[in-house]
């Protein structure tokens, strides 16, 4: 496995699409959370190691029209390399399908433990601090405004991410635990989410609005 790794992180760092919220730190973080729930739920590595490691091996910008497909395609070119490398090809099809459900804009529901892991280790990378700080970058790249100045917490209008960084967390952030699959992701996403809400609180603090 280990020189298959090497493979994989080189053609990752050399092929993927790199934006403000997906870079190959965030990749390691992701690799880093699979090889945690894998041990813990004992899910086949050799399917969730390269499924990671390629996971976003292609990329299309958060605001992309045919954002949807992009974890197919990554599929498709994980599958492609993997098989130029020589990877044991009985587990491509397991590798495809999570690569492809790992995805929060495809909505492909994950059929294995394995992409169940897969998809709890990229959204734990989307909440807690490390989340607060993509969602930051990937706000700012894209040009969105912080807040609604007359509205910041959506507390009488619609959420809209498109417009708001913070709606975002109404919108997606603070939903991510509720759809993590494995119990060791469960865990961590309950300690990440709460730092959220505590940050969330902060922010209302620091422009000046009362709780409520």
């Amino acid at each position: 496995m280990d020189l298959f790794v090497v493979k994989m992180a080189e053609f990752i760092q050399a092929e993927m699409d790199t934006d403000a919220a997906h870079d190959f730190q965030h990749v390691k973080r992701v690799v880093l959370n699979a090889k945690q729930l894998c041990e813990a739920e004992k899910a086949n590595e050799w399917v969730v190691m390269p499924a990671v490691w390629l996971h976003d091996c292609m990329t299309l910008p958060k605001d992309h029209p045919e954002r949807a497909l992009s974890s197919g395609m990554a599929a498709d070119k994980a599958v492609t390399f993997l098989s130029e490398i020589g990877y044991p090809q009985t587990h491509f099809d397991h590798i495809h399908h999570a690569i492809v459900a790992h995805s929060y804009s495809a909505n492909v529901a994950p059929k294995s433990l394995e992409a169940c892991v897969v998809q709890d280790a990229d959204r734990l990378d989307a909440i807690g601090a490390i989340g607060v700080a993509r969602c930051l970058q990937v706000g700012t790249s894209i040009q969105r405004d912080l807040y609604e100045p007359d509205d910041p917490f959506a507390l009488y209008r619609d959420v809209d991410d498109s417009q708001f960084t913070i709606d975002h967390f109404f919108q997606k952030l603070l939903r991510i635990e509720e759809m993590l699959h494995t119990d060791e992701a469960k865990r961590e996403g309950r300690i990440r989410t709460d730092f959220m809400h505590h940050y969330l609180r902060q922010l209302r603090h620091e422009i000046g609005l009362r709780r409520s």
